[in-house]
């Protein structure tokens, strides 16, 4: 599951502060796109933001400037102090044995895409993964996870189905849910720690922007709890 990051861009986790992202990569809208029973199905992606090579983007949630940091964080003395594991992501996961393809479930990385429910959910699924309709349904499941807490397995090769991303940041909107979610960090980006480490680079990470998870620098669904909107 391991990516090298041999572009350069990167996201840093600052002290009490905002994301800084350096390496002009490009922020746009991802929005949770549903069937009239309400089931996330697929991504729609909005206009690109104008960035420059090095921006900030809030993690407090409380900007007035959002998805930008306008240094709110400072006035409202906000504790972003990271509490997330930093294990790589196989040593979080339990892994769900199928006939075919398996499936690693990093349960404290979920960040309430939904994208698991529809079609029976991934867990009942990946029982059934030698039915060719059922590896389609796992697949696309797991593909669409913007956290990466579900990842599918070809059981014989015992490698991941992976997305192709481009390095770029989503802001993720829920209008099922009624709520602005995380950033979904895509492409391999490394994601720096305030005191200087990096987490396991990854194809796909989601990293709080409402402030009030409990798995910093990473989503937990926590913007749901809270209603987090931002303005979008």
């Amino acid at each position: 599951m391991t990516i090298d990051n041999r572009i350069g861009r990167k996201v840093t986790v600052t002290r009490n502060g905002p994301y800084m992202v350096e390496g002009t990569i490009p922020l746009a809208n991802q929005t949770i796109e549903s069937d009239a029973e309400g089931a996330s199905r697929e991504w729609l992606e909005g206009q690109p933001f104008e960035v420059a090579e090095v921006y900030k983007l809030c993690r407090c949630g409380q900007s007035s400037n959002k998805p930008f940091c306008d240094s709110t964080h400072l006035k409202v003395g906000f504790d972003g102090t990271e509490t997330a594991s930093r294990a790589p992501y196989l040593d979080q996961a339990e892994v769900f044995e199928g006939p075919v393809m398996d499936l690693t479930d990093a349960q404290p990385l979920c960040a309430s895409g939904r994208f698991c429910d529809p079609d029976g959910s991934i867990w009942n699924l990946i029982e059934q993964t030698d039915d060719p309709d059922a590896q389609l349904k796992v697949k696309h499941q797991s593909g669409h996870c913007p956290s990466g807490r579900l990842a599918v397995w070809d059981k014989a090769s015992r490698q991941p189905y992976e997305p192709v991303f481009e390095p770029s940041i989503g802001l993720v909107q829920d209008p099922v849910a009624g709520v602005s979610g995380p950033l979904w960090v895509r492409g391999g980006i490394a994601v720096e720690s305030a005191d200087g480490q990096t987490y396991e680079i990854r194809n796909r990470v989601t990293l709080c922007r409402c402030g009030a998870s409990n798995n910093k620098p990473f989503c937990d669904g926590s913007h749901i709890t809270v209603g987090f909107r931002d303005g979008s």
